[in-house]
């Protein structure tokens, strides 16, 4: 007996079922950020590893635990994406996008991290992002929020939370960075294991330790706002200020760093308590000094990701549904001559009814199995061809819901009747 071959741990299908919601959500997510004047942009699924490597930091656990890389047969390092960012800045600096102006871009697709797989936690797991490079201030930090404000309204969400931060310049983050290690340090016994490796590796990130023996220690720690640059402070304040005449509600989490080297300035989160231990649902901050960092002239940048997996946990356990729900109908014919004639019917609906789900049944089963397939479905109506149908020139439309009696017509009038 041949064994059955499963999907890898933590890489998950997508089932026809679920895909409505999926597809629903992309769509108006994609409408929303076309109406902001973003255009599509799409990166390879695998990089040179010193890509992810000069953008994340080798020092954060991403790509010292989590990252698929391999050598190819050239010996080349590679790695498959565990994150965008990276990725959409070397294509901005290949290319030598901002140099056209401001760059307004999104993306989505696959990420991959090797980490132990939990609800909303995957080794696939899916993104879509938006970045802007070559705008330096905080409106359009602003406008990412308003985005991501605007789809939770559109989507009809409730219980979430919009956390900001700021982690100030590159040198007051250097400098604020030399406080907290003394701190820690001079507490060193009572940190735990990962907490004592990211002493001498990325400080900041203990701030954002989920142990619970920890909260009181990092509760007193130093913090980085009374160590921010005037600069920083003012682009802070005007960022706020934003989201106050925005009427957008947010708190200070003076702990949120983010996980990546790369912020400075503006880092924001949204979360939920709906999804237990895993409450981000969308992610992100200002980057300017990256584009630089990987080889390109110097260019601000900020951006966001958003968790697909997450959004739709978070759709379902609200009980919600996404996008119009649209007409269906299904074909019911008996018989080669039928069948036939259902295929060219079909087809001049397709044209005519572009905003309509059309079932043309592929089974050549009876009446009534056909019929059962339609309730399958959960069509709305079934356009039946009989012989006397055909000899007439007409369809029958039977109403599936209790809206009606069954009506013959010709094909003109059903397609007007489907419009109305």
């Amino acid at each position: 007996m041949i064994n059955k071959i499963n999907a890898i741990r933590g890489m998950n299908d997508l089932l026809p079922s679920d895909s409505a919601v999926w597809l629903s959500l992309e769509r108006t997510i994609f409408d929303l950020f076309t109406s902001y004047g973003f255009k599509n942009i799409r990166t390879p699924v695998v990089e040179k590893t010193d890509t992810f490597h000069r953008a994340i930091g080798k020092a954060t656990d991403i790509v010292e635990k989590e990252m698929y890389t391999w050598a190819d047969s050239n010996g080349d390092l590679l790695s498959l994406r565990p994150e965008n960012t990276a990725g959409v800045v070397r294509c901005m600096i290949e290319h030598n996008l901002p140099r056209e102006g401001i760059q307004k871009v999104f993306y989505q697709g696959a990420m991959f991290r090797h980490e132990r797989p939990q609800k909303g936690r995957y080794r696939q797991f899916h993104q879509i992002g938006a970045e802007v490079f070559g705008a330096d201030n905080a409106k359009i930090d602003a406008e990412l929020i308003a985005i991501t404000h605007s789809l939770w309204q559109k989507i009809g969400l409730k219980n979430v939370q919009l956390e900001i931060n700021t982690l100030g310049s590159a040198e007051a983050r250097a400098n604020y960075r030399k406080v907290l290690v003394k701190y820690f340090t001079e507490h060193k016994n009572q940190l735990d294991g990962d907490s004592i490796r990211r002493l001498s590796t990325n400080p900041l990130r203990i701030l954002d330790s989920k142990n619970e023996g920890l909260q009181a220690l990092i509760e007193s720690a130093p913090k980085l706002m009374s160590h921010l640059d005037a600069e920083s402070a003012q682009h802070f304040d005007e960022f706020k200020a934003y989201l106050d005449c925005l009427d957008i509600p947010y708190i200070i989490n003076t702990r949120l760093v983010r996980g990546l080297d790369y912020y400075n300035r503006t880092v924001f989160e949204w979360t939920t308590t709906d999804l237990g231990a895993q409450g981000t649902i969308c992610a992100g901050g200002r980057y300017d000094g990256l584009v630089e960092q990987m080889g390109g002239k110097n260019c601000p940048a900020v951006g966001f990701a958003l968790g697909l997996e997450r959004l739709t946990l978070l759709i379902q356990a609200q009980g919600l549904s996404i996008g119009e729900r649209k007409k269906s109908i299904y074909m019911v014919a008996l018989g080669y001559e039928a069948q036939r004639k259902s295929m060219q019917i079909a087809k001049q609906l397709h044209q005519a009814l572009p905003q309509v789900i059309l079932y043309n049944d592929i089974g050549m089963g009876s009446f009534k199995s056909q019929f059962k397939k339609a309730n399958k479905v959960d069509a709305d109506f079934a356009i039946i061809l009989g012989e006397e149908e055909i000899n007439n020139n007409q369809v029958a439309i039977k109403p599936l819901k209790g809206q009606g009696e069954q009506k013959n017509m010709n094909l003109e009038e059903a397609i007007h009747y489907f419009k109305g």
